[in-house]
């Protein structure tokens, strides 16, 4: 039997959710997010279904990212968010890098002349993110500073939003109203790149964003935490019973003896523990699904394994079906449920769980 998690993610799932988005951004181009290994599901089977539904561009985080799509065939642009090195990849892979200071600018310039080949940039204006890039105030006389750069096309211009997601739209509406200072000043110098802002937060809640292009990552895998609107999910997760064991009341389980039976159980031992991204602070503190019920995780959550509650699920056997993330006999387990269980947020439970499981396509043909 396979130990660990086994996760599904579905590709007619992650269609809809792209035909989803087009239905609200209209016209506007989409730059895919498909960084962490597409958030765990798997960047390039991803990908494949992404530019199959005409999304405009992909974007990674970095240059080895970008380079296993590359090696996998896809020809679209792929934008490279952080990786700040001036590599000869760049030029001979076409890639788009994302400027976040001068310096950074003037080394690609280097490497343009160097190639004799010309490179796409994006630029990133730090709007109140803190993280990287621009700084709003400075940006129009640093974007005027690369336009002087040999080799260079500054093809997008684009910002991040710090709070797009909570329902206060004060600080994103500053933000937005800064990054739209900056579009006109850069629009005044003779030039018109793409410009975008929008992640899957502002997709749904701030139309004020979308501007030239979106850049949705979390939406398009069915997680939508910040809106009534419905996306599909397309990852789900499951695991197996390795063995149920009958234990008395007031039995001790697992390390640190933090759960004591309350009653006469049945405990079911889960192949699947913190390295496989069944996070330790889901210990005392979650559910599973088993046979279409909701069994509770007791005791602490161990490496390779995790234990379960089974006693009011019936028929319960070994090698029974567990699911973490999904649906099962119309009960859901949802990923903000469990990041919510685990104090974290949707994102560190994809790619916690995603990247470590055994993945399985369903749909997209």
């Amino acid at each position: 039997m396979h130990r660990g998690p086994t996760v599904e993610v579905n590709l007619d799932n992650l269609a809809y959710n792209v035909r989803f988005i087009r239905s609200e951004v209209g016209h506007r181009q989409i730059i895919a997010v498909v960084k962490a290994d597409a958030y765990g599901h798997g960047s390039v089977e991803v990908s494949r279904v992404l530019v199959r539904e005409g999304v405009d561009a992909l974007a990674v985080a970095y240059i080895r990212e970008a380079l296993e799509l590359r090696d996998a065939g896809f020809s679209i642009p792929i934008i490279v968010l952080f990786d700040q090195e001036p590599s000869r990849e760049i030029v001979a892979s076409k890639l788009t890098p994302v400027v976040n200071n001068i310096r950074f600018a003037g080394e690609l310039s280097r490497l343009s002349l160097e190639y004799n080949n010309p490179i796409d940039v994006h630029i990133n204006v730090d709007t109140g993110m803190g993280r990287l890039g621009l700084n709003y105030r400075e940006a129009i006389g640093e974007f005027r500073e690369i336009l002087t750069l040999e080799g260079l096309n500054p093809a997008g211009v684009m910002s991040h939003f710090s709070e797009a997601g909570i329902a206060d739209r004060t600080y994103a509406m500053l933000q937005i109203e800064r990054f739209l200072s900056v579009k006109e000043g850069i629009e005044r110098l003779g030039v018109r790149p793409v410009f975008h802002f929008a992640n899957s937060a502002a997709v749904t809640r701030l139309p004020e964003a979308y501007l030239d292009a979106v850049r949705p990552g979390l939406m398009l895998y069915g997680c939508n935490p910040y809106s009534s609107h419905r996306v599909k999910p397309v990852m789900r997760v499951s695991s197996r019973l390795l063995d149920i064991r009958r234990v008395g009341k007031g039995t001790p389980l697992s390390y640190g003896r933090t759960f004591i039976t309350k009653r006469d159980s049945l405990i079911g031992v889960l192949s699947t523990g913190y390295a496989d991204g069944y996070f330790r602070s889901l210990s005392n503190n979650a559910e599973v699904l088993v046979r279409g019920g909701r069994a509770p995780v007791v005791g602490r959550v161990c490496m390779d394994i995790a234990l379960v509650d089974v006693t009011d699920i019936e028929g319960v056997s070994p090698d029974d079906e567990v699911v973490l993330i999904g649906t099962q006999k119309g009960e859901v387990m949802s990923v903000e449920e469990v990041a919510e269980k685990a104090s974290t947020i949707p994102y560190e439970v994809f790619t916690s769980l995603g990247i470590r499981g055994r993945r399985r396509y369903v749909g997209g043909a």
